[in-house]
């Protein structure tokens, strides 16, 4: 047998033994794929948009991490989810399976980016450490981006929470005065109050008492959904005067003025705090603009004097 015979012989052998690895890679990944049972998600929320466009990958490792990560509802990340409006969106395992997809997501972003700019080789070849640089970088990028989003998103709800409370206690106490009595009163508030979190939880509220919860546990569990305080004094004061017995028009009342005087104390302190946040983009950004705009032209002057 010839040497040239003998190279094409070999070069066939290693083609055939990397098509045989990776056909049996492409099948083991099909059959761990297939095991995975499909999700019941007709009473379940759609999810945020980017976890949609990388459902799947999420999902299958989502199944693969559900061992490992607690789906309890009192765990913090069930918590944190919970607080965040996405408890009928995803689970705690598909979070984390989030943030590893995020993580080698942007990490091979990151890459491409290098390769495409030619950035990641020079005259010598291929620079493999600036691959490993990018991809590390794009993969902490990757995954602490997912939580910053979360505590965003837990953020955004809270203040809306806060913001609509006053004008559906409002509503509640229009109701309640006019005559209805509280579950009523809370059926108005939620066909005629603005869209939001607490129109979503006073909702579940409501089907919880028609399923046959005692409103009280029902307004308790909503209050342990939420963990604001100030969810938590309505919720307990309303749930005290139901017990004694008193009139509901004069306390809800009073529980409207003192979120409204909440809130304005609120946009007091951050109204308070802007200046102090506002200093260091002030002193790192502005003032050396500043600073170069005024001195250019005396710098100019002096150069051209020869001063």
């Amino acid at each position: 047998m010839s040497p040239g015979t003998q190279v094409n012989l070999a070069i066939a052998l290693i083609a055939l033994a990397a098509g045989s690895a990776a056909g049996l890679v492409a099948l083991l990944i099909g059959s761990s794929v297939a095991k995975i049972p499909p999700e019941d998600r007709r009473y379940k929320d759609k999810p945020p948009l980017g976890f949609r466009l990388l459902w799947w990958p999420i999902q299958w490792c989502g199944y693969a991490l559900r061992p490992f990560i607690s789906n309890a509802p009192n765990s913090p990340l069930s918590v944190k989810l919970r607080k965040a409006g996405l408890e009928y969106c995803i689970n705690a395992p598909q979070f984390i399976a989030a943030r590893i997809v995020a993580a080698f997501s942007v990490a091979t972003f990151f890459c491409w980016i290098l390769n495409a700019t030619g950035l990641g080789s020079d005259a010598a070849g291929i620079i493999y450490g600036r691959y490993w640089k990018a991809g590390s970088i794009g993969a902490v990028f990757g995954w602490f981006y997912v939580a910053i989003w979360l505590k965003d998103q837990m953020a955004a709800r809270k203040s809306l929470l806060q913001k609509t409370l006053p004008f559906y206690i409002d509503l509640i106490t229009l109701c309640v005065e006019a005559g209805l009595n509280l579950q009523g009163a809370l059926s108005q508030a939620v066909a005629k109050g603005p869209k939001g979190a607490l129109r979503d939880e006073i909702q579940r509220v409501l089907r919880d008492v028609r399923a046959g919860k005692a409103r009280a546990d029902a307004l308790r569990n909503m209050s342990d959904r939420l963990q604001e305080s100030s969810v938590t004094n309505f919720v307990t004061a309303m749930i005290q005067a139901e017990r004694m017995g008193m009139n509901l028009g004069p306390m809800l009342r009073a529980q409207a003025d003192q979120r409204r005087s909440e809130r304005f104390l609120r946009a007091e302190k951050l109204a308070m705090e802007a200046p102090v946040k506002l200093l260091f983009p002030l002193i790192v950004f502005i003032f050396p603009c500043t600073f170069i705009v005024l001195f250019f032209p005396i710098g100019v002057q002096i150069s051209q004097l020869g001063l």
